[in-house]
């Protein structure tokens, strides 16, 4: 994929917003994307906390509640590519399960990854549409609940409808639970430095010339 010159929409949580960095003007993946591939314009839709799926009880934040399906409806019309990136909240703080592959209902995981590829898919027919999954953060077990179901779910539902997805549990170097690499790239567990910002630039640069 030629990335000179095109639109890009960035939807996503904390990591698309910035939590974390020195400079939230250039030092976010997605602005050393279009800064280094001169991307048109490139435009982040990150609101922290937020999740893919919609939630049975109201979150005591109510930012938590703007959920993914609900933000395609704002984000620009003009994108040649749509990067989303989610998942890691639905599972740290989300109460809706993660359901089945069958889903259809935005009150389960799977079902919600359903409504909103679609959703996508119905307002960008033309653009490219790519997931990145969750990134390993320092807990990945919360009760019965595991990352990683949440991660194979992004994984299984993008590949029913032939969506691209970049792996960043599998393949993005960032592991918080060794010391090293949470000292270097993540110092909270779970949001990327600079640097761990941009580990997640070049995966996705990669990525994207890849297509």
């Amino acid at each position: 994929m030629n990335l000179k010159g095109i639109k890009a929409n960035f939807l996503g949580d904390s990591i698309t917003e910035g939590h974390g960095v020195t400079d939230t003007e250039h030092n976010i993946y997605w602005q050393r994307l279009g800064e280094a591939c001169s991307l048109a314009e490139y435009r982040g839709y990150g609101i922290s906390g937020t999740r893919i799926a919609i939630q049975h009880t109201v979150s005591d934040e109510p930012r938590w509640d703007l959920n993914f399906i609900s933000r395609v409806a704002e984000m620009d019309p003009d994108a040649d590519l749509i990067v989303v990136f989610g998942g890691t909240n639905d599972f740290g703080h989300g109460d809706a399960p993660l359901g089945v592959m069958s889903d259809r209902s935005p009150y389960t995981f799977y079902g919600a990854c359903h409504v909103l590829i679609r959703k996508l898919l119905a307002k960008y027919p033309d653009a490219q549409i790519v997931f990145m999954t969750p990134l390993h953060r320092i807990v990945e077990e919360r009760g019965e609940r595991r990352l990683k179901d949440f991660v194979d779910a992004i994984r299984r539902v993008t590949e029913f409808y032939g969506i691209p997805v970049l792996d960043l549990y599998a393949t993005s170097g960032l592991q918080p639970q060794v010391d090293i690499i949470m000292q270097k790239f993540c110092p909270d567990g779970l949001h990327p430095n600079d640097a761990g910002q941009e580990k997640i630039y070049k995966r996705l640069r990669g990525f994207l010339e890849s297509l």
